[in-house]
């Protein structure tokens, strides 16, 4: 068995006893079972499976980020992650997140236009 801990900047999103690890780094997938060498890598965007203790396959659309397997331990950071149970329910999950995250950007570019607009009256008003 090994012991998986992905984490997000803000939170640990999964923290589980897993037999199989599959991600995808900069140089191809790659599988991680529990007797496996220490391993490092960079990870692409894209889907890292495992294997959980009951055997469910358990499926995250990953940001970019960096795994690290230290014995029976192994850590993922990443930005972003979504969980499913398969790979329709995660395109869903990962489809409705990016629609939030547009909203989000939206917003804090309006925010943002709105801001250099006033400070740019105030400038003139300085100047004139």
């Amino acid at each position: 068995m090994m012991q998986l801990k992905v984490m997000q900047p803000t939170n640990v999103l999964i923290d589980e006893r897993v037999t199989k690890v599959t991600a995808e780094g900069d140089s191809g997938s790659f599988c991680l079972l529990p007797q496996h060498v220490d391993w490092i890598a960079a990870l692409v965007p894209g889907i890292l499976s495992f294997e959980s203790e009951t055997g469910e396959e358990i499926f995250l659309a990953i940001d970019e980020g960096i795994l690290v397997k230290q014995g029976a331990m192994v850590w993922v950071s990443v930005r972003n992650a979504v969980r499913g149970v398969d790979l329709e329910t995660l395109q869903q999950a990962v489809q409705q997140q990016f629609c939030q995250l547009d909203e989000q950007e939206q917003r804090a570019r309006s925010t943002l236009a709105r801001l250099e607009a006033s400070f740019v009256r105030e400038f003139m008003e300085l100047g004139g």
